[in-house]
């Protein structure tokens, strides 16, 4: 089976195109930006974040491969609701699964781009949107 027909599903490409589900949105207060070292794929990521520090909206701009646009929407659609610690626990289940030291992450949807864990060349794209939420959700202050 070609590399096209293993990663680039149907399902995969289907979920891509569903970022559109997540414009951009300059109303959003705050920002952060990733970008992966391996492919140079990118990722801007807006939010709104409560008292508590849950996100409650969310904006996606992605320069990345199908992939990585898949994972930005696998994110996107569970990360409301989510706090940094619930983001950094994710990532780092993320980063051990990819590494091939762990179990696929309990994050709604990861199963669609499963298979590119076997092509570490696209792992960079996989983790932009936890690598832009982590640095958003690192911020001290909230702003209003």
């Amino acid at each position: 089976m070609a590399v096209s027909e293993t990663l680039y599903t149907q399902r995969v490409l289907q979920l891509a195109t569903s970022l559109a589900r997540w414009p951009w949105d300059d109303t959003l207060p705050r920002t952060a930006s990733a970008r992966s070292r391996s492919c140079g794929s990118t990722l801007d990521l807006a939010a709104r974040v409560d008292d508590s520090g849950n996100i409650t909206a969310l904006a996606l701009r992605s320069r990345a491969c199908a992939i990585g646009q898949a994972s930005a929407a696998i994110f996107a659609d569970a990360a409301m609701g989510k706090d940094r610690a619930a983001i950094l626990q994710a990532r780092q289940a993320l980063v051990a699964w990819l590494a091939g030291d762990a179990a696929l992450p309990d994050w709604p949807g990861l199963d669609a781009i499963a298979a590119a864990q076997a092509y570490p060349g696209r792992h960079g794209a996989m983790l932009l949107a936890w690598d832009a939420a982590s640095e958003l959700l690192c911020e001290t202050e909230l702003p209003r």
